[in-house]
């Protein structure tokens, strides 16, 4: 019998490749999603799957109770949907209490109405992992080991994007606890990406709605950006093999109770236009050149290593992710023009 799988956020950017990789590999999926609109939105993406996909409403997920009914019957649960805001006023609010709480329903909703379920995979971050006071920190290989060590106190200080990666921390440190002292009958699974870019698989009505890492490529090649950016943070990867992490880690017995980075290497925008500029001619008048080929400064690593041994992910090329990026964002502007 075909086991269904429930994926919270799964009309997102990542969420739209995790759900063709459990699709693809022939589960059955149940999506949870806001709104009736992202139905229609993920049903229009995703149609070829038929009624293999179904969908569940879960308007907000940080409410007691949310996924009550959304665990029901499914074998097992990818949960991705957290809040990412990078401009939050009230951190505590849109950020903290909704990350940790939307995580603590779900395992809540598994234990008390679904113990059939035995693995949940949970999307957590390269923010639960990076200390972003050491800064570039050079020569340095963060691995699955390492944690963000800011807290909520430091957090309330700083900027909306450090705020944004610590609400990712407490959701993580959220399931890990409740394994831990609530013994249920499943193991969880974390993945750990940094920024991802890769070609678009979700629902997006107006280029002026792209999420913010495709926002991110579109912007050095639309005319907009007349110098090469300052790179914030240095390692990539690709949606696509996280979203084959996802897949592998709720198949592997491995990976119950482990933490995985899922990182391809290092990058820099500079690195970025020399692609663009190289692999699309037309593309040169609009993208800026900068000192093309620079190398990249000295800068911490993320080892994602152990994606690939237990998980047996193949990383995408950078050439090939951004490449795939660009046409994918290039088809879309083109569809939204006619």
């Amino acid at each position: 019998m075909t086991k269904t799988i429930l994926i919270s956020g799964a009309s997102g950017f990542i969420g739209a490749h995790v759900l063709d990789a459990f699709l693809g590999a022939g589960y059955n999926v149940r999506a949870a999603v806001r709104s009736e609109n992202s139905t229609k939105k993920v049903r229009k993406t995703h149609g070829k799957y038929g009624d293999a996909l179904s969908f569940v409403i879960v308007p907000n997920i940080a409410v007691l109770g949310a996924f009550d009914e959304a665990v029901k019957d499914v074998d097992g649960v990818v949960h991705m949907a957290s809040p990412f805001i990078l401009n939050a006023k009230d951190y505590d609010k849109e950020l903290f209490e909704p990350a940790r709480n939307g995580t603590l329903s779900m395992l809540k909703a598994i234990k008390q109405f679904n113990p059939k379920v035995k693995r949940v995979v949970m999307t957590a971050s390269f923010s639960c992992i990076l200390d972003y006071n050491k800064g570039l920190r050079p020569g340095y290989n963060y691995t699955e080991a390492d944690w963000n060590p800011m807290t909520i106190e430091e957090a309330h200080t700083t900027d909306p994007a450090n705020a944004y990666s610590v609400s990712k921390t407490l959701a993580e440190h959220a399931a890990w606890d409740f394994v831990k002292n609530e013994s249920p009958n499943f193991s969880i699974t974390t993945i750990c990406p940094p920024m991802v870019y890769g070609p678009l698989r979700h629902s997006v009505d107006s280029m002026d709605k792209l999420n913010t890492s495709s926002a991110d490529i579109f912007r050095l090649f639309n005319g907009s950006e007349k110098t090469v950016p300052d790179t914030t943070f240095y390692c990539w990867t690709d949606p696509r093999d996280v979203a084959q992490a996802h897949l592998k880690a709720y198949e592997s017995e491995e990976a119950a109770n482990q933490r995985f980075i899922v990182c391809s290497g290092n990058y820099s925008y500079q690195k970025f236009v020399d692609i663009i500029r190289d692999k699309f001619p037309e593309l040169r008048d609009s993208t800026p050149e900068g000192k093309a080929n620079q190398p990249l400064p000295p800068v911490y690593t993320l080892d994602g290593s152990k994606a690939e041994k237990v998980l047996g992910i193949k990383y995408h090329t950078i050439e090939e992710t951004v490449v795939d990026a660009v046409k994918s964002l290039k088809e879309l502007e083109k569809s939204l023009a006619v």
